[in-house]
Order: C-alpha cells, then sequence, then structure tokens
C-alpha cells in the first residue's frame, strides 16, 4: 500500500534551471527507503516538497491518496503530526534557550495533542535511549549524538507515520554515527521511513530499498541488496566505486 506518491513533480528556478525533473515515486507504508546522490542531485529538495516546505512547479504529491495541499491549514496539521523529520545538525536544530522538555513536547503543542504531555516526552527519551531525568537540561549540556537523540524523540514525540532524515548521522563521529544508525533502524520497524544521504554505506545498513537521484532525475530505484550487487546505471556505478574500501 502507498503511503505517499510523488507523481511527475518538477521544481526549479526556471524552466532551464530544474533542481527536480518529472521525479515519481512510490513511498510504501512500512518501507525504508533511502534517497543517495551527490551534492545539487535535488534529495533535500525532495525532502523539502515530502515535508510540505515547498510546492512543486508540477506533477502532485498524495499522501494516503490526497492530495498534499499545503495551503489547507487543518490538512497540514494533520499531515505533520503523521510526518515528521530529523535534520543534519543536532545542535543548530535545537532551540538553546529551551530545556529538553520543551524542545521534545514542541510539537504536542503546536500540533494541539491532548494528553499527558510529560509523559509523552517521557517515553520519547526512553524509545531513543535517553533517561527521562534529563528533562530540565539545555542541548549544550549533551554530546552530538544525546542531541541527535534528542532531535530523533522531538521527531517521534507524536508518533507520526513517515520520518524523514535529512543527513541524519552526516555531522557525527564514526562510533556515534554506528549507534544512531542501529536507532533508526530500530524506530524503523513501527513506522515508514526516509533516509536521504550521500553515503552508501549508510543507507545499505539502514535501508530495504534505494532511490538514486542524479541532477534532478531518478535514474535508479529498487532493493537495496540488487542495486548494490548489480547496479544498472553508470551513476550508480560510479557512486559505488568512491565508497571506500580497505586493501586486500
Amino acid at each position: 500500500m502507498s503511503l505517499i506518491s510523488v507523481d511527475r513533480v518538477s521544481f526549479g528556478y526556471s524552466r532551464d534551471r530544474l533542481v527536480l525533473n518529472e521525479v515519481s515515486v512510490e513511498i510504501r507504508a512500512g518501507a525504508s527507503i533511502g534517497l543517495v546522490g551527490e551534492s545539487g542531485s535535488g534529495k533535500t529538495t525532495l525532502l523539502r516538497l515530502l515535508l510540505g516546505l515547498t510546492r512543486p512547479d508540477s506533477g502532485q504529491i498524495r499522501f494516503d491518496g490526497a492530495a498534499l495541499e499545503t495551503r489547507n491549514g487543518s490538512f497540514m496539521r494533520d499531515y505533520r503530526r503523521q510526518v515528521q523529520a530529523v535534520f543534519q545538525d543536532p545542535y543548530s536544530s535545537l532551540d538553546p534557550r529551551q530545556n529538553v522538555l520543551g524542545i521534545v513536547s514542541e510539537p504536542l503543542r503546536s500540533l494541539r495533542i491532548a494528553g499527558d504531555r510529560r509523559a509523552m516526552v517521557e517515553a520519547a527519551l526512553v524509545s531513543v535511549g535517553l533517561e527521562p531525568g534529563i528533562l530540565g537540561r539545555y542541548p549544550h549540556e549533551f554530546s552530538g549524538g544525546q542531541r541527535q537523540r534528542i532531535a530523533i524523540a522531538r521527531a517521534i514525540v507524536a508518533r507520526p507515520r513517515l520520518l524523514l532524515a535529512d543527513e541524519a548521522v552526516s555531522a557525527l563521529d564514526l562510533s556515534t554515527r554506528i549507534r544512531i544508525v542501529e536507532l533508526l533502524k530500530q524506530l524503523a520497524a513501527d513506522m515508514t521511513l526516509v533516509f536521504v544521504s550521500h553515503d552508501l554505506g549508510v543507507v545499505a545498513a539502514l535501508c530495504d530499498e534505494m532511490v538514486i537521484l542524479e541532477k534532478g532525475r531518478i535514474v535508479e530505484a529498487g532493493a537495496t541488496r540488487r542495486i548494490l550487487a548489480d547496479p544498472q546505471h553508470q551513476y550508480t556505478r560510479k557512486l559505488l566505486g568512491s565508497v571506500p574500501r580497505m586493501p586486500a
């Protein structure tokens, strides 16, 4: 069953400068999909379109069969409850003036979600491997990996169906990156995940499916295992060739 469908979507500064050129992709409920490409390939722009932060110049995005109407306030409020994001730099994505309770509970307030918000925040923190006792602390008191866990807790506190992650581990050191990838893998068991990255190794470890973008076009898509074993497009082979390997 398709959760989100992107149908012939284009976006750019002009007809001659398209960032995305008639991109079509189906995101199934429960899937974990990696959007892969070099800088400038259009993957982050596609993520912004999926978040409803940008409107496509042409084509259509549908969520659960309904057109994504960014100008419809009630529709977007429900959409943002079901679709949340984690960004690249955990420090800049967290308000340094708010403590952890304020940061993680922000979606609950802005989306007007009723219930025991403190209990919801504590449950979200536990699910990402953090103690509820940190609620009164501030972002500068944590390591990069802990800050990213706080950002993930904020993204999942409203129990979304779709989590969009934009280069969510690239700003972290290697050991922390591995732990956050494992966390995202655990979370992906209960929700749909779209993971944007230029790192094929991370995508291979995390995503069952892969979409390869080059200069605003999808050049290859399918099961991650199949693409890694038998890439069909020259650009995919180029990306695979750039992955560092240990000498024999």
